[in-house]
């Protein structure tokens, strides 16, 4: 099989490329809007520049390559970003999905999509596949049309649905959770972190193996992939904190009112995963275990 991947430069697809390179059936494809933020650790692996927001492009480069799949993880996810830049968020998020979902089905590639647990309200999680979407920033209802569009392809399609995802990337500007936890108590310094958001926090490896199992499998319709676990935020930090051998007192619990921000957030999501892990043989780590290779890979242990 041939995969084509849009993203590459970003956390999870960074994350893709490294799980998806090892594999001796597939041949790889990744594709940036930038420059290859991966040519120094993946030499072997081939590069294209490609603005998926550009229908011309797309078309073309998927005419060229002849992908057999597609995974698809570029997107405009700075949720604040999101509600002031709407024009940009819905190039980004919805007519760069369109033009994907029509190439794609035009030359019969399997596509997988990825989404977000913020289609939701956050009144009622975990969630399961079935639930019903009612987002509360344009971040999200920008998401949940990407995902009609891909639910109206005639061809084969795969949407993936994630939760708040972590892990250490080369040459990539932001932190996760568990970092900025560590080295702000490291560093001595007070943080403020809310009590009243629910997640099901995903190690980017996990969502990795969860798109590639979509797509050598050539799965057909939406998939809960995310962690198990539904914790706050403050439980998060306090996991890494005691993880660490770091002094919790520096942690404030707060509620998400404490901060103004454009964009709401839904107060309760993450996932069911079952049919995950029944259809797919999806099984993540812990978040203890992903505290741990966080703390190896970001070269310091506890």
């Amino acid at each position: 099989m041939k995969i084509l991947l849009t993203g590459s430069n970003g956390l999870l697809g960074q994350k893709l490329v490294a799980l998806l390179r090892q594999q001796p059936d597939v041949t790889l494809v990744a594709t940036s809007r930038g420059s290859n933020k991966l040519a120094s650790h993946y030499p072997d692996v081939r590069f294209i520049a490609l603005d998926v927001s550009d229908a011309a492009q797309v078309q073309q480069v998927l005419a060229q390559e002849q992908p057999t799949h597609l995974i698809h993880t570029a997107a405009m996810t700075n949720v604040d970003e999101c509600e002031l830049n709407r024009e940009a968020c819905w190039q980004h998020n919805v007519t760069a999905v369109e033009n994907l979902v029509q190439a794609c089905a035009r030359q019969h590639i399997h596509l997988t999509h990825l989404s977000t647990d913020f289609v939701f309200s956050g009144e009622a999680g975990p969630l399961a596949e079935d639930a019903i979407p009612g987002p509360v920033n344009f971040y999200g209802e920008s998401k949940l049309a990407a995902e009609q569009a891909v639910q109206a392809s005639p061809g084969p399609w795969a949407i993936a649905r994630t939760v708040l995802v972590y892990g250490v990337a080369h040459d990539y500007g932001r932190t996760n959770i568990v970092l900025w936890v560590r080295d702000s108590l490291r560093a001595g310094k007070p943080i403020k972190v809310v009590a009243d958001q629910w997640r099901t926090p995903t190690l980017a490896e996990d969502l990795a193996q969860g798109c590639w199992l979509l797509a050598q499998q050539s799965a057909q319709g939406i998939y809960h992939i995310s962690g198990e676990e539904l914790l706050t935020p403050y439980a998060m930090a306090l996991r890494v904190a005691a993880y660490f051998g770091l002094y919790a007192g520096l942690i404030e619990r707060v509620d998400a009112h404490t901060f103004t921000q454009p964009a709401r957030r839904p107060a309760r999501t993450g996932f069911l995963i079952d049919k995950a892990r029944h259809d797919l043989g999806y099984q993540p780590h812990t978040f203890a275990e992903g505290i741990a290779l966080i703390s190896a890979q970001s070269g310091t242990g506890a």
